[in-house]
């Protein structure tokens, strides 16, 4: 069995755009006729240049090899250019292409890709979400609305989840790490108290950013948020800053988490070195693949560190951290987009079931869907934008910032 074909799927997200403005799948063939789908959290350069990415790295990588060679694939992936480092566009690249290789050895051997793995360990995996404007909310007030997001927080806890993540000390500028504006520490208090008030114990509250602040502004936000026993801080500081990083986790009363902008076991092993968080949050559309990631599980075992898997993706993703997620003793929970329904339910014939705050661990063979190739070419994304945008402007210290969820345009 060989890898022959490859065709890359750019599928636009229709609004609300929860999970990014599109989402790259890959879809690889082999000589004996079985296909495989994986999917490519890569956001640094636009759709176009991605696609020439994807189509190289296959090429050049993974073309007429047997698919039971990821280990062999990954190497060549790894050290393309002399380089042996990585590469976030390439590694990216392989992740999706190394989830369709596993989906096609599922596939063949007529079994769940966890089975592959070293077998089922977890029935059932946790779910969180992170909480999104209800139909009657005003939309753009809602992400500075502690009243509003509490209200959704409700919501979610009332139909199963035990986890919410919210965000709302922006902004995410190009300009590196800054100290919160007073708003912004006000703003993220009254929030957590807000959403602590409205669910109370029934879940844990996942604090949200996205590496904006400088050092010591991550501090000066974390101890402010320490009363409201968040289960996690989320990227304080900017993800290639772990000596920082592990400064703030060394300086704070809450868990850090890490890990949905990071690529292989070698950047991991150094957050886990340096203590930099406790929590590990790959995307396996990013992280270096199904493989890959569970070697990042292992070594993050060995530090007694957990796994969330990150999505802000679309459902392929989703179905491959499942695949892992059942597969390891060390996960935490992992991230679906609400309940998994909608636009991304659909690309996947809602084939994942969650149930009451919980994914139900897939019995099918590969990753357990069933991808709509018909409703994929249905939604071509023809723009050339990126994935998700940081914007210009710096922190605004009189006027307050606010984050929009990763709402698209």
């Amino acid at each position: 069995m060989k890898l022959k074909d490859l065709e890359i799927f750019i599928v636009k997200n229709p609004p609300p755009g929860w999970g990014g403005r599109y989402f790259i799948f890959v879809k690889l063939t082999t000589d004996n006729g079985i296909t495989g789908y994986g999917e490519i959290y890569s956001a640094s350069v636009g759709p176009k240049a991605m696609e020439n990415i994807i189509n190289d790295v296959f090429e050049r990588h993974m073309m007429n090899e047997n698919p039971e060679n990821v280990e062999l694939m990954f190497r060549r992936a790894y050290s393309s250019g002399f380089t042996q480092r990585p590469d976030l566009s390439v590694i990216g690249a392989f992740s999706g292409l190394e989830i369709a290789c596993w989906d096609i050895l599922g596939k063949a051997h007529d079994r769940p890709v966890y089975a592959l793995l070293g077998g089922k360990i977890n029935d059932r995996i946790r779910s969180y979400t992170y909480l999104y404007p209800m139909d009657h909310h005003d939309n753009e007030k809602f992400w500075v609305s502690p009243d509003m997001q509490a209200e959704s927080a409700l919501a979610m806890v009332n139909i199963g989840f035990t986890a919410i993540k919210f965000d709302p000390a922006g902004p995410y500028t190009v300009r590196g790490g800054h100290m919160p504006a007073m708003t912004d520490i006000d703003l993220s208090v009254k929030m957590c108290a807000a959403i602590r008030d409205a669910v109370g114990t029934k879940a844990d509250l996942l604090f949200g950013t996205h590496g904006q602040f400088s050092t010591a502004g991550a501090i000066r936000l974390g101890r402010a948020l320490e009363p409201y026993d968040p289960l996690w801080y989320e990227e304080p500081v900017p993800p290639d800053n772990v000596s920082s990083m592990a400064k703030v986790a060394n300086s704070i009363r809450i868990p850090v988490a890490t890990g949905e902008r990071l690529s292989t076991k070698n950047e991991f092993a150094q957050v886990l070195k340096e203590g930099a968080a406790s929590i590990l949050q790959p995307a396996l559309g990013r992280a270096g693949g199904i493989l890959e990631t569970k070697k990042i599980a292992a070594i993050a075992e060995v530090y007694n560190a957990h796994i969330a898997p990150h999505l802000y993706a679309g459902p392929v993703e989703w179905a491959a951290n499942i695949q892992l997620a059942v597969n390891i003793p060390n996960i935490l929970m992992a991230e679906t987009i609400l309940t998994g329904g909608g636009f991304s339910g659909e690309l996947i014939k809602n084939k994942i079931q969650w149930d009451d705050g919980y994914i139900i661990a897939p019995t099918s063979a590969g990753l357990g869907i069933e991808f709509d190739e018909n409703i994929a070419r249905s939604n071509k994304y023809v723009e050339n934008k990126l994935h998700l945008e940081m914007q210009n402007a710096p922190c605004d210290y009189k006027n307050g910032n606010a984050f929009s969820g990763g709402a698209v345009d």
